[in-house]
């Protein structure tokens, strides 16, 4: 049973939205608050520790109405039933998508081929479980018999992305072992790793699902090829554990077969940290603490599995990301955590929901006729707000921004914590009100300054408001809320592939590029350039110059 295949811009759903934009382009979202006092009653959603306002949208419940109307005709609630089920729904490449078995609880049914595959996932945690509590209990050591400080997870993309955003999200929870990422063939950054650590005393994950990734063999090697000059070649098998499934090519690189990890084809590498690619995060935080982060996403999985979509977070956020993509022609979404922990969970979604989504071939085989995936970028608050907020208050262009805030602080500073928490408020109250003509003036007037000033000054200092904003305000930061929080994102991603009707799990545009540059790389090694392009043939020859 493939997914449906239904070019949404065909819907009757798509023509009334286009017709009902027409209405709303101009739309004050300051005015709907002015005339309907229960309006953030109506627009918000209150699940488990997260309150999820999406109030300050230009959206009424007509427009709810009528995209939820298009999930009806893109047969979104039968697309998901054949995700959970475990269905060939990454066509292009014949495999289910099934992440959501990772963190699903043992007694569920996930079927693959016509076989339960929990059990395997269990045995595969149990075996996490036991290599984490031997390595931070010290029961497990080094070459040497000293127990183990430090951990260098070596992988790229989601082998990285994921495991580093969560480590970094989950510092305030993390025990004595310091955990490091290798991710870019760039020399320097493996070397300034090496720089940190103690060959006696750390212990090296390679994540590399075919264990023949360019980026993450030539750090392995060059982290094997240091360690030797310390140990011995027995030694590799106490020091160096993978997660892969080519058996043959990682025992051959000196690594226990007892000491690998397996990953499932059915499981992407962007949404593969819940699985053994997230080793490292259970050193780093514990294995209790990575098993958390599993029943939190988990616990998000079946809010959007059993939901009424007019309640669902998920399918709320992606309608709200299709209505400013396809109609409003906004292209990209800001992020913007008020903590620091979440430093990199906008890198983490930029790989998530841009390799995800960013496609252009429909699920029929065509070229699409409308915007698909969304650009994403982001940084902390505060930081953010000195930084590209003016663009987003007082640019030319449309920047729908996700706000996620925590009611409690993790070391419990209510100083710091309101101070930062007053910005987060009142950040979204002006991007919805900004400042009109008559409060400039009305400043001016106040300070006593002059007609001709004032009048030079006052176009600069007005703010057009109407900048929708989506704000999350969640209990804690702890693991079960940011498992929760991953998975609304992955589930956000799916409903707009979905709606765009393209593949989300596949990604043919990594490949060409890896394509490429294999072959470039045998021409810089003989100093042979072949037939190229002539901006590439005079960039070549400069750098075979060195």
């Amino acid at each position: 049973m493939s997914l449906p295949n239904t070019n949404p811009t065909n819907t009757n759903a798509w023509q009334n939205l286009q017709k009902h934009f027409s209405a709303m382009e101009t739309n004050s979202i300051k005015e709907m608050f002015q005339k309907d006092g229960t309006r953030a009653e109506k627009f918000h959603i209150q699940w488990n520790d997260f309150l999820v306002d999406f109030s300050k949208n230009n959206i009424t419940q007509e427009t709810l109405d009528l995209l939820l109307k298009l999930t009806e005709e893109v047969h979104l609630k039968e697309a998901i039933t054949q995700y959970f089920n475990g269905n060939i729904i990454n066509q292009t490449e014949n495999r289910a998508v099934l992440h959501t078995a990772l963190r699903a609880p043992e007694s569920a049914t996930f079927l693959v081929d016509g076989i339960n595959v929990m059990p395997e996932i269990y045995e595969v945690k149990q075996n996490i479980e036991k290599f984490t509590n031997e390595i931070t209990s010290g029961l497990r050591t080094g070459y040497t018999g000293k127990p183990f400080t430090d951990i260098v997870n070596i992988g790229i993309g989601g082998s990285d992305l994921g495991p580093a955003m969560v480590v970094e999200a989950l510092q305030y929870y993390k025990n004595h072992l310091n955990v490091h990422f290798v991710s870019n063939v760039d020399g320097d950054h493996v070397n300034e790793i090496i720089k940190k650590i103690n060959p006696e005393t750390t212990l090296f994950v390679i994540v590399s699902k075919t264990f023949t990734t360019q980026e993450t063999l030539t750090n392995s090697e060059t982290i094997r090829t240091w360690f030797l000059q310390s140990a011995k070649q027995e030694d590799v098998a106490k020091h160096f554990v993978a997660v892969s499934t080519n058996i043959q090519k990682v025992t051959e690189f000196g690594i226990d077969a007892n000491n690998i990890f397996p990953m499932w084809d059915w499981v992407g590498g962007r949404f593969s940290l819940w699985s053994a690619v997230g080793l490292s995060i259970s050193l780093a935080v514990g294995f209790d603490n990575f098993d958390k982060l599993l029943k939190g996403a988990n616990q998000m999985d079946e809010h959007f599995k059993n939901e009424s979509f007019d309640k669902n977070i998920p399918v709320i956020l992606a309608l709200l990301s299709v209505w400013y993509n396809n109609f409003f022609g906004a292209e990209s979404e800001a992020i913007i955590p008020y903590t620091q922990y979440l430093q990199k969970l906008a890198p983490y979604l930029q790989q998530g929901i841009m390799e995800s989504n960013g496609k252009s071939i429909g699920r029929d085989g065509k070229p699409v006729n409308y915007q698909t995936g969304t650009i994403i970028w982001g940084e902390p608050g505060t930081n953010s707000q000195h930084a590209f907020f003016q663009l987003i208050h007082q640019g030319t262009k449309l920047i729908p921004t996700d706000f996620i805030g925590f009611v409690t602080p993790l070391y419990g500073n209510e100083d710091h914590h309101d101070k930062l928490m007053s910005n987060f408020f009142a950040q979204t109250e002006a991007l919805l009100n900004g400042k009109t003509a008559e409060q400039v003036q009305a400043e001016f007037d106040k300070q006593g300054m002059e007609k001709s000033k004032a009048d030079y000054l006052k176009p600069f200092k007005v703010f057009t408001g109407n900048k929708p904003t989506n704000t999350f305000l969640i209990q804690k930061l702890t693991p079960e809320n940011l498992g929760s929080l991953v998975a609304m994102y992955e589930h956000k991603i799916f409903v707009q592939g979905i709606i765009w009707n393209i593949f989300s799990y596949d990604q043919w545009g990594v490949e060409l590029g890896k394509q490429l540059a294999k072959s470039i790389l045998e021409e810089i090694n003989s100093k042979k350039v072949s037939q190229h392009d002539s901006s590439t043939t005079l960039l070549l020859n400069r750098y075979l110059k060195k």
